[in-house]
Formats: structure tokens, C-alpha cells, sequence
């Protein structure tokens, strides 16, 4: 397979200039490296192509192109696209709010790096250790005995899950309300259908 040593070259600066505009704080950098990851992803799967050739549906003479690379490439195309309008959503909104398109460090972020390797250590045991030997998010619950049913016990099933009583509704009156108990309806007709 005969690839284009340029093509190459171009595609490995495209993908290290995005890597390194995305790494920036500006959201503006970070839209311009991701649509320089966008274009060299596209010359990637121009490369992975190979060689041009007639068009799949044009004959059976002669080397053929593969459409799958073809298909890709306008598929990336598409979602960089979409993904290129989020960003330039959020910087919009980031230059409305703050007058910068900087992404700040918030309280959490310097506190989480202004943690000791000790803190670490015990907030990670702390996480370790809770809980391991629990199965089920339902423990020490009055419904926790869950039941699985087989594919010929339906008649097992148990519903005996505690009920909050106070939380009910009143019951209502059995008895169909007359005209009367109603009132004046706004989509009464005088014959009592309805709107129609």
C-alpha cells in the first residue's frame, strides 16, 4: 500500500497541535485543538483508504475504493460539527457570565490538591472499607427480603411490604355527583354532553 509520506507528516503535526491546544485553559484553545483533532483524524482514514480507485458502484473493472473509510469521514465530519457547536455554546455563555473564556479552579479543585498523601490514604480506606459485606441497598429495611421468583412459582409471590397509612388519601363517595354537587361546567352544552 502506497501512502503519502506528506500526508503522514501533515497528520502527526495536526494531532500533536490539537493534543496540545486542548490541554490549554482558554476554552477557546480548547475548541481550536479539537477541530485540529478533527481534521487529523480525517486524514487518518483518508490514509487508511489506500489507494484511490473507481467508485464500488461504478463497475467490476479495476481497483475499487473502499466506502467504509469514505463513510467514516463524513460521519466525523458530522459529530465535530455538533461537537464544535456545544463549544462554541459554552464559550458564549463562559465570555456572558465571566467576561473569560478561562476555566477557573473552584474551592474543591484546590482543596483536592492541596491534600496530603495521608488524607489520601485514610480517605481511601475509608471508601475500601464501608459496606463490603452488603448485598443489597435495602439493609436493615423492613422490605429487605427480596424474592426471586422461578418460571414456575408465580403462585409465591409475597406482598406483604409495609404500607404508610397516613400518607393516603381519603376515600371519596361512592355515589355519581348530580348536576347540582358539580356546579356550572365551563364545557357543559345544554344537553349535558359536552364539548364535542
Amino acid at each position: 500500500m502506497d501512502t503519502s509520506l506528506t500526508l503522514i507528516i501533515i497528520m502527526a503535526v495536526l494531532f500533536g497541535c490539537g493534543v496540545y491546544a486542548m490541554l490549554e485553559r482558554s476554552l477557546t484553545r480548547v475548541l481550536i485543538g479539537f477541530i485540529l483533532l478533527g481534521n487529523a483524524v480525517n486524514l487518518l482514514l483518508l490514509i487508511v483508504m489506500g489507494k484511490p480507485g473507481a467508485a464500488p458502484f461504478f463497475g467490476d473493472e479495476g481497483p475499487l475504493s473502499d466506502p467504509l473509510p469514505q463513510a467514516l469521514t463524513l460521519t466525523a465530519i458530522v459529530i465535530s460539527f455538533a461537537v464544535t457547536a456545544f463549544l462554541l455554546a459554552l464559550i458564549y455563555r463562559s465570555w456572558q457570565l465571566g467576561r473569560a473564556d478561562t476555566v477557573e479552579d473552584d474551592v474543591d479543585d484546590i482543596a483536592v490538591r492541596e491534600r496530603s498523601d495521608i488524607e489520601e490514604e485514610i480517605m481511601d480506606e475509608e471508601s475500601a472499607g464501608a459496606d463490603d459485606d452488603a448485598v443489597t441497598d435495602f439493609v436493615d429495611v423492613a422490605t429487605a427480603p427480596i424474592r426471586i421468583l422461578h418460571h414456575r412459582d408465580e403462585d409465591a409471590i409475597v406482598d406483604n411490604a409495609p404500607v404508610n397509612t397516613s400518607s393516603r388519601r381519603p376515600k371519596r363517595s361512592q355515589r355519581p355527583l348530580s348536576r347540582d354537587d358539580r356546579g356550572a361546567n365551563p364545557g357543559d352544552d345544554s344537553d349535558g354532553g359536552g364539548a364535542r
